[in-house]
């Protein structure tokens, strides 16, 4: 039993809300990812008192972290050793994703990446983990100029500003017509099908979101003449040792500075609701937490 502390919003709970997730079913508390404190171990052999952070089917398949206490099971626990409550409810969901995806990609350091999405949190969290494990170049995309600049206030280079250039003009222009060795796609709709078209030659995509639609139309010229590979990923589906491996990769990252989570907004449980709003209305540039 874990006492949560702060938990993750993300966009999984406004497909929960909207009845698009099949698995769902009312009455059911949501939330996909938190921290928080252990204070009954059971017989996982986990101490009382011990600092984790976890996600899972919680929020979809179970009750999930907007609630003050949370049954956990100890396969899904990491711990998050100094990183503080806030942040570390910032990082299950994305980075594990995001670290994850770059491995399954066959990431090695001096590949191209690309990560549409630069204010949202797979897209930053792919975007700070492959440059801070070696990337050639990291690409991104924006929606508006003023989160393209704020990007770069921010230290992310080559971001593309969607308003003023398209996705696969730009990465044409930052590398030179050879395009990406990988795409991690979080967005869907016609990203997915832009993204692929910047694939350079044996690249590979994955695809793991639809904000931006569940449709898409893609060339499959881009797959052929390429020789390239498209997946999708659901961070549902990996197992306990490919989690347990992620998170070593991802925690001393973020102890060292080398990535640095973005946190938006800070809400109260209490706010949930408002919170949820903001980030699907609002797109804010980095997550949304709330506390408890």
């Amino acid at each position: 039993m874990v006492r949560v502390t702060a938990a993750g919003v993300t966009p999984l709970e406004y497909t929960v809300l909207s009845g698009g997730h099949p698995r769902a079913k009312a009455p059911l508390v949501l939330g996909n990812e938190g921290v928080g404190v252990i204070e009954d171990a059971g017989d996982s052999g986990l101490e009382v008192g011990s600092r984790v952070m976890f996600t899972g089917p919680y929020g979809v398949g179970e009750n999930g972290t907007w609630q003050e206490w949370l049954l956990v099971r100890p396969e899904h626990l990491a711990s998050p050793d100094a990183i503080g409550d806030v942040v570390a409810a910032s990082l299950p969901v994305a980075y594990l994703t995001a670290q994850i995806t770059l491995t399954q990609a066959g990431f090695k350091p001096g590949m191209t990446v690309l990560a549409p999405g630069i204010g949202g949190s797979v897209g930053n969290a792919t975007y700070q983990l492959a440059r801070a494990q070696g990337a050639g170049k990291v690409i991104s995309t924006a929606g508006s100029a003023a989160k393209a600049a704020r990007a770069r206030e921010l230290g992310f280079e080559d971001v593309i500003d969607l308003t003023a250039e398209g996705l696969a003009d730009g990465v044409r222009r930052i590398t030179a017509g050879k395009g990406v060795d990988i795409v991690i796609e979080s967005i869907g709709g016609t990203v997915t099908s832009e993204a692929l078209s910047s694939l350079g030659l044996g690249g590979v995509l994955i695809t793991l979101g639809y904000s931006a639609g569940r449709k898409t139309t893609i060339d499959v010229t881009d797959l052929i003449w390429k020789r390239a590979r498209m997946a999708g990923f659901s961070l549902f589906a990996q197992s306990p040792a490919t989690i347990a491996n992620a998170w070593q990769d991802i925690v001393p990252l973020v102890l060292s500075g080398k990535v640095k989570p973005i946190v938006e907004r800070i809400y109260p449980l209490a706010e949930a609701g408002e919170a949820l709003r903001h980030l699907i209305e609002d797109r804010p540039f980095g997550k949304v937490i709330l506390t408890m």
